[in-house]
């Protein structure tokens, strides 16, 4: 059985009841078909209502659930063949940064994203969706091969933050991150970059400078997580809700804002609830936004890019 957020609990309750009816009906011949529909109907209803009107935290809570589409399920779900590529050809290969060629019904295309883990195991082999420097060192390699064979590249973010130890910072985890913000700007190949979970923090900037940048409808996208503005303003994690309210960090906030593009509607109740009509959705949305980027010239690309990230924000003189 999925896990169930505190908000979920009332629906379930009813979905229980559901259910219980349902046999009742099986076991007994019992005709609760009326009851049943008007039920159903309730549930429904009690769905809409509380996925239209989640707080900025609970988007959180739904944007971290164990069981949302990662990376792999997204590109192995979208592609029909995926060459996975590995190592920076410096230090290591990044298990928590992943990429290679993919075929999208036909369209080669680079896909590149952070991958999590299901289990403790694969949490720790992952480093938990932190990648170290090697990581987005490993990305700008794939990015600058598709390049040269002029394939569009695909960035899945998903990433509570860039790993925050001292041998990243040794190896050099800043001019990392900086390196590819020059870099993916000057991109001459289409450049999509779809938010799928956590955007947390230059983590998630890393591989996040693109010709459109999205995000599904229950993610984030924030300078720091709620937790840790809550542990430095407050200093306790006890505030985190409100810290949320402030930091104005979901997919609908930062459209608002102009600091994405799009957002890529979900599954009623999250991705989690129905994943190959997730994966098929974001499917569609990739496809459909190549078409519209390829009709642009790089150079076009190349300076539309670069005016959409320096309008943002407010500079006073």
């Amino acid at each position: 059985m999925a896990q169930l957020l505190d908000f979920e609990q009332p629906i379930a309750a009813l979905e229980g009841k559901l259910r219980e009816m349902q046999q009742l009906a099986l076991d007994s011949q019992v005709d609760v078909s009326a009851a049943v529909t008007a039920l159903e109907a309730k549930i429904n209803a009690l769905k809409k209502e509380t996925y239209q009107n989640l707080t900025r935290w609970q988007r959180v809570q739904l944007s971290r659930h164990p069981d949302r589409p990662y990376t792999f399920d997204y590109i192995l779900g979208m592609s029909q063949k995926f060459v996975e590529l590995h190592g920076d050809r410096t230090v290591r290969d990044d298990k928590a940064m992943v990429g290679g060629f993919a075929e999208i019904d036909g369209r080669t295309v680079m896909l590149i994203g952070q991958q999590k883990g299901r289990n403790t195991k694969q949490r720790q082999f992952r480093n938990f969706g932190m990648p170290n420097p090697e990581g987005y060192r490993k990305a700008l390699r794939l990015m600058k091969l598709a390049e040269k064979f002029n394939v569009p590249v695909v960035t899945l973010i998903d990433t509570p933050g860039a790993f925050p130890g001292l041998e990243a910072e040794e190896r050099g985890q800043g001019e990392a991150i900086a390196r590819n913000l020059r870099e993916m700007f000057l991109l001459k190949v289409p450049v999509i970059c779809i938010i799928i979970g956590e955007g947390a923090s230059g983590g998630a900037l890393g591989i996040a400078i693109g010709d459109r940048v999205l995000m599904l409808e229950n993610t984030w996208y924030s300078v720091i997580s709620p937790e840790s503005c809550s542990s430095i303003l407050w200093r306790s994690w006890d505030y985190k809700e409100q810290a949320a309210e402030a930091l104005k960090l979901t997919a609908n906030d930062m459209l608002g804002n102009k600091l994405v593009d799009g957002i890529v509607g979900e599954p009623l109740g999250g991705a989690h609830t129905d994943a190959p009509t997730m994966i098929q959705t974001l499917k569609e949305t990739i496809l459909s936004t190549l078409a519209e980027l390829d009709a642009l010239s790089p150079e076009d690309r190349i300076s539309q890019r670069i005016d959409k990230f320096s309008d943002m924000g407010v500079v006073l003189e």
